[in-house]
């Protein structure tokens, strides 16, 4: 694409003006809206409603197979704001992934971190580097940047469930890397529990001596079972707090699971109002259970368990249940973090 060739009616200034573009050189007093009193996200709100997803999951799952040049049988959520590009928010890949019964989706890595959100069902599990991390509806499962993962379905019906990636943010620094990995389809019988679990979950303060000191920038627990995260809910508004509100964290660090994702559950009591508040960065939330209605700027939506929501940077959010809602959320706020670059605020 050609640099810009600005224009003026000054005949020495306009020569200026062409010489400037055959050099592919711009003159900074010509451009406008680089620097913004706030952050101007391309995103819009929006929210890909369960009721259409299902269904085309469902057709996807019978006429696309599952193979090598694919992999993966997803169907990724595309901003209207972003040009066609499928990307849920400017800094965040959201995308609903089906499996279906006695299917493998083979191994591959890529340098782009990935986490799988559960919504539904029992069956599935994936492998993370050789360790069988089973997938059950409500769980968070991680797939580290650079893991080699494949994914199986030893259940007898299909299963779906919420993909995010870091795609865009290691796109725009250039850092895509990608490599298939060992082509054996077998699938084997699913796992109790993974050794991630066996080794880091043992609960709250308890971590293997040998490997209090090991923190690696990611967490080591790959799975973050939903029986444990209902149960710090449960504590907490039994505490006398009108929101539960956790955050997943490396049980080494205490910091967030990914360099460059944040995971969060919020659960909002029937009749209650969480927000609004507004940060900096993307978000997209998934809704398993209750239902209610969210306001994302200037939008309103209703939500109902399967819903995948995406909030552009620093758009107020507001979320009011009718029913007990819980709503899991995703961010980039580790990245914002890292360069001095997040904030928040009330409404």
């Amino acid at each position: 694409m050609a640099t810009t060739r600005f224009r003026s009616p000054d005949a020495d200034t306009d020569l200026l003006y062409k010489e400037l573009a055959e050099r592919d050189l711009q003159p900074l007093w010509e451009l406008s809206g680089l620097l913004t009193a706030q952050p101007a996200a391309r995103a819009v709100p929006y929210v890909w409603y369960a009721r259409e997803l299902r269904p085309l999951a469902t057709r996807s799952g019978e006429l696309i197979p599952v193979e090598r040049g694919g992999d993966r049988r997803v169907l990724a959520c595309a901003n209207p704001g972003l040009g066609g590009a499928p990307y849920a928010v400017g800094t965040l890949w959201a995308a609903v992934q089906q499996l279906n019964a006695g299917e493998v989706a083979p191994a591959h890595r890529h340098t782009p971190a990935a986490l799988r959100f559960v919504l539904e069902g029992t069956g599935v599990w994936t492998l993370v580097d050789g360790d069988p991390v089973p997938m059950a509806a409500g769980d968070l499962v991680l797939t580290p940047s650079w893991t080699f993962h494949e994914h199986h379905n030893s259940a007898s019906q299909a299963m779906t469930w919420l993909d995010v990636l870091d795609l865009p943010v290691v796109a725009a620094l250039d850092a895509v890397f990608y490599e298939d990995g060992p082509s054996d389809k077998a699938s084997l019988a699913a796992p109790e529990a993974s050794r991630s679990e066996q080794r880091f979950g043992g609960g709250p303060g308890l971590l293997p001596a040998a490997d209090a000191g090991a923190a690696t920038g990611r967490s080591p627990l790959l799975a973050y079972r939903w029986d444990n995260t209902d149960l710090a809910l449960r504590g907490q508004l039994a505490a006398g707090a009108p929101i539960g509100h956790v955050r997943y964290s490396d049980p080494l660090t205490g910091r967030d699971v990914m360099p460059t994702m944040r995971c969060e559950m919020l659960r909002v009591p029937a009749g209650a109002v969480a927000g609004p508040a507004r940060q900096t960065g993307g978000r997209i939330g998934c809704v398993l259970h209750g239902s209610g209605q969210a306001r994302a700027g200037t939008e309103t939506f209703a939500l109902g368990p399967g819903d995948i929501i995406a909030v552009p940077s620093w758009h107020p959010l507001s979320l009011t249940a009718e029913r007990d809602l819980d709503i899991f959320f995703t961010s980039d706020a580790p990245v914002l973090d890292a360069l001095g670059l997040y904030r928040e605020s009330d409404g």
